[in-house]
């Protein structure tokens, strides 16, 4: 997937989360549609780190197609 299909992705992912979200605030939100929550944004973070890797490579002069998605259990306990 290139840098704007990945963009596409998580676009599609931040509008179901906003979906979901708004569910929530208005106590609307069904016993599975927390986890949902909590899939989408495991997904986005990888979709952000997928595309940082990918503008890694290109900036470093190396193949931003060789980037790969990394496991949840990386991406999700990175330090910010």
């Amino acid at each position: 997937m290139n840098d704007q299909g990945i963009l596409r992705h998580i676009e599609e992912l931040v509008n179901e989360e906003h979906e979901l979200m708004q569910k929530k605030e208005n106590g609307e939100l069904q016993d599975d549609q927390h986890e949902r929550i909590h899939q989408l944004e495991v997904q986005l973070d990888q979709c952000w780190d997928l595309l940082r890797q990918r503008r890694a490579r290109r900036n470093a002069g190396q193949d931003p197609d060789a980037a790969q998605v990394r496991d949840p259990n990386i991406v999700e306990h990175y330090k910010q």
